[in-house]
């Protein structure tokens, strides 16, 4: 049974669930994408990571990251080893340089974590034929995160899409360390793209 290595392709709002979203795991090499549903606070987990935001205080991720750093224990990689009844089972693979634990987890904090160490996420063939999906993605969002928000009318959706193009560079940092200050992460991934387009 070969591994096959998934890369974290992105987050959205989940169009079947309130309140939930949907991550996006492809296949490294091939087309194939698992998403995978996930709350709202696991969701927020990956996407300060992936989007480079640095939280004032350590969230439970950032925690665990400087625990096992503290005892020399490193994560190799994460592994989703099954799918029962639309739930994917992941494991942590860890090492302290003596021994090797796997250590059963919830797949979105095993991604969480995945990111934060800079590990590689593995999956079997087998999840992939089960669950895997071919989907038409705009290769301009392809490696990032958004977080969005559910949608709402058309007319907001634009609105909300288009409020920070009115103020200047230096007003969208000191609003992104305002926004990461008061943990509304959400608010400061918005931020941060709007300060990506513009460098």
């Amino acid at each position: 049974m070969g591994k096959v290595r998934l890369n974290v392709l992105g987050l959205s709002y989940s169009q079947t669930q309130s309140g939930a979203y949907a991550l996006v795991l492809s296949e490294e090499n091939g087309k194939r994408r698992i998403p995978i549903i996930i709350g709202g606070f696991e969701a927020q987990a990956i996407a300060i990571q992936f989007e480079g935001l640095t939280p004032p205080r350590p969230l439970t991720h950032d925690l665990f990251l400087n625990f096992a750093k503290s005892y020399d224990v490193n994560l190799l990689d994460v592994q989703i080893y099954k799918l029962e009844d639309g739930v994917f089972f992941s494991k942590l693979h860890c090492d302290n340089g003596e021994k090797e634990v796997f250590i059963d987890a919830r797949t979105s904090d095993s991604v969480a974590l995945a990111l934060r160490f800079g590990c590689p996420i593995y999956t079997t063939e087998e999840i992939l034929e089960k669950a895997g999906i071919v989907l038409d993605l705009e290769d301009e969002h392809e490696g990032e995160i958004p977080l969005e928000k559910k949608p709402e009318s058309k007319g907001d959706e634009s609105d909300q899409s288009n409020i920070y193009k009115q103020y200047s560079l230096e007003e969208l940092n000191n609003m992104l360390s305002e926004a990461v200050m008061n943990e509304d992460y959400e608010k400061a991934s918005k931020i941060r793209d709007e300060i990506n387009k513009r460098e």
